[in-house]
């Protein structure tokens, strides 16, 4: 990994293990005391022969020089009631040429500290901060689109909420990023455009009034029987960082959100090509059935795939049949047509 100036020394292992390591980025304080995010990068081990499990023409990626990524940065942002635990995400950037970084935002994963209240934000413009100091600990300078011209070029990664987020950013840094990579981004309220009008001035005077306070918990752990190994996924991963259902809400938080959703149903322009990736279908219910663990349990996709043309001019959306909410999460063979599709993208549309 190339220097990063004068955190390189700060750089230490990661939970991931070998290949991972993680730098703590300080943020200040807030009323809950210590606010910091964390960046994670991976360095892939060039020795260890065949650990891309998705066929010889990623295997072969892995080598090449003119990989679809091959110059690239990547800057992965996880979504609620998440953090970055997925080292096969990591692999699949690498073996298209790409340095892979992820950040875990504020109050989350490797970044939630004791007394904090996980997730906790009152505007997603917030974060900011978190994606700056990540971006000069990659050695990609000033958020400005007009610094550093010779730089890498940038492509910002975020699945669910943080695709909501970086696709803000983007709007607020047009021309930064090269290219905008989105994950079943959470775009639009479950409600629809209807239901988030008609909630939203109630969370506007609840933020005011009463931020913090409990609202009702509308997820009943279906999600995570669908990615959890022990119960019947295919991931391991911390469940307090990533607890089964989820963080609890609250109206200030909901506010900011909901802020976001109207923000992008109004039209705005992140400045680069983008892709969205989704599932095929949509199974949301209150009781558990099985094909939750081939769809999205969390969106609407069809909302979605609407939505996300609302992001400007050049917009790609992959429906990726069988695939759960993170599509990167989803079983083998699902992930394997989600990355070739990504693939195919990125040598069409991603900048050098």
């Amino acid at each position: 990994m190339a220097d990063q100036g004068s955190v390189e020394a700060q750089w230490r292992p990661d939970v991931l293990g070998p290949g991972f390591e993680q730098l703590t980025l300080p943020l200040g304080a807030d009323s809950e005391g210590e606010v910091v995010a964390t960046l994670v990068r991976y360095e892939p081990p060039r020795s260890t022969p065949g650990w891309w499990p998705f066929g010889a023409e990623a295997q072969a990626a892995r080598n090449a020089a003119n990989g679809p990524a091959a110059g690239c940065d990547v800057l992965a942002v996880h979504g609620w009631s998440d953090y970055f635990f997925n080292p096969e995400l990591a692999r699949y950037w690498a073996a298209a040429g790409a340095r892979f970084f992820a950040l875990d935002l504020r109050k989350y994963g490797r970044s939630l500290r004791p007394g904090q209240t996980p997730g906790l934000i009152a505007d997603l413009a917030d974060y900011d901060a978190d994606i700056a100091a990540a971006l000069r600990a990659m050695g990609q300078g000033d958020a400005d689109a007009s610094a550093e011209a010779s730089r890498r070029p940038l492509i910002l990664m975020g699945h669910s909420t943080g695709g909501l987020t970086l696709s803000l950013w983007a709007d607020r840094h047009r021309g930064r990023a090269s290219a905008l990579v989105l994950n079943s981004p959470w775009l639009e309220f479950q409600l629809s455009r209807l239901g988030r009008e008609a909630i939203a001035p109630m969370m506007g005077l609840g933020a005011r009034v009463n931020p913090l306070a409990p609202l009702p918990n509308v997820d009943f752990g279906f999600y995570t029987r669908a990615v959890a190994k022990e119960q019947g996924g295919e991931w391991e991963y911390d469940h307090a960082w990533r607890p089964d259902r989820g963080f609890a809400t609250s109206p200030v938080w909901l506010n900011a959100i909901l802020s976001g959703h109207a923000r992008i149903a109004a039209g705005v322009d992140v400045g680069c090509p983008v892709i969205t990736l989704l599932s095929a279908r949509s199974t949301l219910l209150a009781r558990w059935d099985e094909a939750m663990r081939s769809s999205d349990s969390v969106l609407v996709v069809d909302e979605i795939a609407a939505r996300a043309l609302k992001l400007g001019p050049s917009v790609t959306v992959e429906r990726i049949d069988g695939a759960l909410h993170d599509v990167t999460l989803s079983r083998g063979p699902v992930r394997a047509a989600a990355y070739a599709a990504l693939s195919r993208w990125l040598h069409a549309y991603a900048t050098r």
